[in-house]
């Protein structure tokens, strides 16, 4: 056990950011055995040149599975998109379903055509920090969608810009 485990920092740490309000992406790959996705809270732009985005992600199937792509499409969302980023944050729920309005790039990765925006990166370095990982990817294509309200993570929900 580590030092900041022992005194607490670790879960206070967690109860500070509960209370920083974030936008929301799904992020989505192809996998050997079909199409994978997560949700993530921690997106942030790094540069625009060269263009770059970076997040970081937990060890989970889905993770696991984008960390071994060789490019993936983080998807910017906003409030109409409130259900599917609850499906995707939680392990079992509905996934690219028919209704939900995916598609394939031909590239091979799904793509949310209604997303604010869908950003197709590729990995540029894989940071291991404890038992996550900090993702820096070079953005190679970029969509734009419908406009919309923001879709915020805060206090663990997912709420509009009015109800934080």
């Amino acid at each position: 056990m580590d030092l900041g485990t022992l005194n607490g920092v670790g879960e206070r740490m967690k109860g500070a950011f509960r209370q920083y309000p974030t936008g929301v992406a799904v992020i989505t790959g192809a996998g050997p055995d079909g199409p994978v996705g997560l949700t993530a809270s921690s997106v942030a732009s790094v540069g625009v040149d060269p263009p770059a985005l970076s997040f970081s992600v937990m060890g989970t199937y889905s993770a696991r599975i984008l960390l071994a792509a060789p490019s993936f499409v983080v998807h910017l969302l906003g409030i109409r998109h409130a259900g599917l980023a609850g499906h995707f944050a939680r392990s079992g729920g509905e996934r690219f379903t028919p209704d939900q309005g995916w598609s394939t790039l031909p590239t091979g990765e799904p793509i949310l055509l209604d997303a604010v925006a869908a950003l197709r990166a590729e990995p540029l370095h894989l940071v291991p920090v404890g038992d996550s990982t900090l993702v820096v990817a070079t953005v190679v294509e970029v969509f734009h969608g419908p406009a919309d309200r923001p879709l915020i993570h805060h206090s663990r929900k997912f709420v509009t810009s009015e109800e934080s």
